[in-house]
Order: C-alpha cells, then sequence, then structure tokens
C-alpha cells in the first residue's frame, strides 16, 4: 500500500525503468542493424538471417548509436543513485499489478540482469511479506488457526489480484471455514520448477515457524498458479522438506495441466518468423517471452524438462509426467464460456485461456492425464479465466471440495520426506 506522505515515484523503480529503457533501445538497434544488412544483402526469400553485425561506415554508426545508449544510460543511473530513496520498503496496488505484468513477460530477464524490479518470492498477507520466524507470525498474523490455506496466483498476477469484484477465495475461506490466508507472490516469468522449489522451501519454513500446531495444511492454485503448486509437491521428497505430511486437500482454479494452446501457438508463429531472412529478425521479439511463458507449452514441471534444450525450438514434446501426490485429495475446477453443457465451443475454448479438459487434468494421451475422480471435477458454465476467482458457483464449490472428508493417506513416510 503507498506510504502517507511519499512521492509516488520510488528512485530504485527509476533506476531499474532506466535499465530496461537502455536495454529496449539497444534491442531495438540490433532489430533495425539485422533487417537493415538482410535487405542490403538481398538473399533468397527463403535464405536464413544474417546473424553478422554490419560492417564499415554503417556499421560503425550502429555501434556508435549502442555506445551512446550505453554511456547515457550509465550517466543517469549515476545522477539517480544520488537521489534520497524511502528509509522504508512501500508500494501501491498499481505498480504492484505493474511489476506482477512485467516479471511474467520478462521476469527471468530481470533476474538475469540482476533488474531490482525483479519479484522476490514471498508468502504475504496483506501485500505485505511475512517473516517466517515464530515470533514474528504470531505478531503480524492476527488469531491465527490451525487451519491454514495457501493460495498461488497465475501468470502475470500478484497475491493482491485474488481481490476482485470486492469477494477473495482466501478471506471467505477465513471467515466460513476456519481457514487461516497466506497467499505466495512471485516471479511467473521464471521457470515454473524454478519456483515450485522455491515455494516448497517458503511452504517448509511456514510449517515449521507456525505460532499454533497445525491441523491441516490447504493448497489453492490459479492457472500457472496450480502448476506451480504441482511442481513443489513433486519436487518435496528429494529437497527433505516434510510439509507434505500436513497437505490434505489441493484445489486446482483454470490451472492448464495439458499445457497451454496459446503458447503452442506463439512457438508456431517463431517458427513461421523464423522461416525467411527478411522476418527472422522479428522472430527475436517473440522470444523476448519469458521462461515461465514458454514452460506452459507443455505445462514443464521439473529442471529435466527444459535444462540443455532450447525452449523456443519446433518439435518440442511434453516432458516428464508428474502424478498428483498420493494422499492428498485433489479438486479441478474449469470455467466455460459457453452456457450450456456439452457444447463444442465451450470444450475447446474453455474459459478463454484454458480448455476444459486440460483444467480438469484430462489429456489426450491416457497416460498422462491426472485421473481425478469425476466427483473432483466440475466446470461452471458461463465463466471467463479471471471469473474463476470472484464467481459465487465457484466459491461454493471451493468451499464444499474443502468441507469433504480428506483422502486417507497411503503415502510412504520415506516418500513424505520423513
Amino acid at each position: 500500500m503507498t506510504m502517507p506522505g511519499r512521492s509516488p515515484v520510488r528512485r530504485d523503480d527509476l533506476r531499474a525503468w532506466s535499465q530496461l529503457a537502455v536495454e529496449a533501445t539497444i534491442g531495438v538497434t540490433d532489430l533495425c542493424e539485422h533487417l537493415h544488412h538482410t535487405i542490403a544483402r538481398l538473399p533468397g526469400v527463403f535464405a536464413p538471417g544474417l546473424a553478422e553485425p554490419m560492417r564499415g561506415v554503417t556499421g560503425f554508426v550502429y555501434r556508435g548509436i549502442r555506445g551512446v545508449t550505453r554511456g547515457v544510460g550509465n550517466g543517469v543511473d549515476r545522477l539517480l543513485s544520488w537521489v534520497p530513496g524511502p528509509r522504508e520498503p512501500w508500494s501501491s496496488p498499481a505498480r504492484e499489478t505493474l511489476l506482477a505484468a512485467l516479471n511474467g513477460v520478462i521476469g527471468d530477464h530481470l533476474v538475469a540482469t540482476a533488474n531490482p524490479l525483479a519479484i522476490d518470492m514471498s508468502l504475504r498477507r496483506a501485500g505485505r511479506a511475512l517473516e517466517l520466524e515464530r515470533a514474528a507470525l504470531a505478531r503480524d498474523v492476527a488469531q491465527p488457526t490451525g487451519r491454514i490455506v495457501v493460495l498461488a496466483h497465475g501468470l502475470c498476477m500478484s497475491d493482491l489480484q485474488w481481490r476482485r469484484n470486492g469477494h477473495d477465495h482466501g478471506a471467505a475461506l477465513a471467515r466460513d471455514a476456519r481457514f487461516t490466508p497466506v497467499y505466495l507472490h512471485y516471479n511467473s516469468g521464471l521457470h515454473i520448477s524454478s519456483n515450485g522449489r522455491a515455494f516448497s522451501a517458503q511452504l517448509e519454513a511456514l510449517l515449521q515457524a507456525w505460532p499454533v500446531a497445525v491441523e491441516e495444511l490447504v493448497l489453492v492454485g490459479f492457472s500457472m498458479g496450480g502448476l506451480v503448486v504441482r511442481s513443489a509437491c513433486h519436487q518435496a521428497p528429494a529437497l527433505g522438506h516434510e510439509w507434505l505430511r500436513h497437505l490434505r486437500r489441493i484445489v486446482f482454479l483454470g490451472t492448464p495441466h495439458a499445457g497451454s494452446p496459446l503458447e503452442r501457438n506463439g512457438n508456431r508463429l517463431d517458427a513461421v518468423l523464423g522461416a525467411t531472412a527478411y522476418t527472422s529478425p522479428f522472430a527475436r521479439i517473440g522470444k523476448l517471452r519469458s521462461a515461465g511463458i514458454t514452460d506452459l507449452r507443455h505445462a514443464n514441471l521439473v529442471d529435466a524438462d527444459w535444462q540443455g534444450r532450447d525452449r523456443f525450438a519446433r518439435g518440442t514434446r511434453p516432458g516428464a509426467h508428474v502424478p498428483l501426490p498420493d494422499g492428498v485429495s485433489c479438486h479441478a475446477i474449469a470455467g466455460s464460456l459457453s452456457k450450456k453443457r456439452g457444447g463444442l465451443r465451450g470444450a475447446l475454448v474453455g474459459d478463454g485461456l484454458v480448455p476444459v479438459a486440460s483444467a480438469l487434468g484430462r489429456h489426450a494421451r491416457a497416460e498422462r492425464s491426472l485421473d481425478l475422480p469425476p466427483s473432483r471435477q466440475w466446470v461452471g458454465h458461463g465463466l471467463g479465466h479471471l471469473d474463476l476467482l470472484d464467481s459465487p458457483q465457484v466459491y461454493a464449490r471451493v468451499l464444499a471440495c474443502l468441507a469433504e472428508p480428506a483422502v486417507t493417506a497411503t503415502r510412504t513416510r520415506a516418500r513424505a520426506g520423513r
């Protein structure tokens, strides 16, 4: 939230945006140089793109533009370093929304370039990071209960966006079912497996420091957040984390378990743009999208799905199949723009972003399906993707899922990290 009396502009933000502006200017210069070089050479339509820089006077001009841009950027950064900054962290809902979107699109680049706009993962309440220490949690979490629900947001979103049109599933569960809500805040532009590993560590620290005895842990994942939840569950045993033994239920809201058709179409567009020398420079723009986005193509959940691979290559196949955690009641909720059951449009389009079959954990290859019982699959008709966050129908279904008896745990202690 914005602190009273503060300037709406943060010094570190100015330095970070200046850094991005310099990088963008150099990127556009590179694109123009490659396009200029291609046109000057007049290769055949289907000749490969020209990667080498231009030479002579023209090449000198392009190198000069890049040099001047870097020089100006360094000067601006030094100047801004002298501007007094706020003594304590603060933010605003508008800034949080902008940073979440930026991190979703280029979050991996922000981390690689040490840009201060990169989001560090944390567990938060009311937009403030929790200190995962027992005394601090006792101080900062009012009347904590032994029933914890952790909510994981989707791509290009923040934890504050769980509140939509005055409704927040977490706050409602606190009111109606005695749950204490905690919200995951993460850089959705990083690989899903990287976020899953970090999320597992956050959950481990949270439960170890929780100020009252933990009765049960419930995870709710919206869109990409559901994939981060699955990745965390899969990696926890290997990491030696014990929080899985408290996990009773997972609710997936519009999670693309079978991958995202939009990202697969984006990958096809990369191939089309890269097919000719004259369009290949523009393929560089599409390849700016983050690792988190490209992971959505096939719902990659483990490191082996992307390590040592070109994530933009055509023809990549789904990675390892990750089953749901044993001994946990898992529920999948899908949205459909169609107002009637059984319509082809609703089945294919789904909620506008995620097809119904993908959200319900079904896959064209039976061995990759999640095999959720029909009683734990539900489709809300007349609902778009974001409607899953505030639909009264969806909330009623979430509440019903959490009221069902938990599955009898059959996982072994060794598998649970014991």
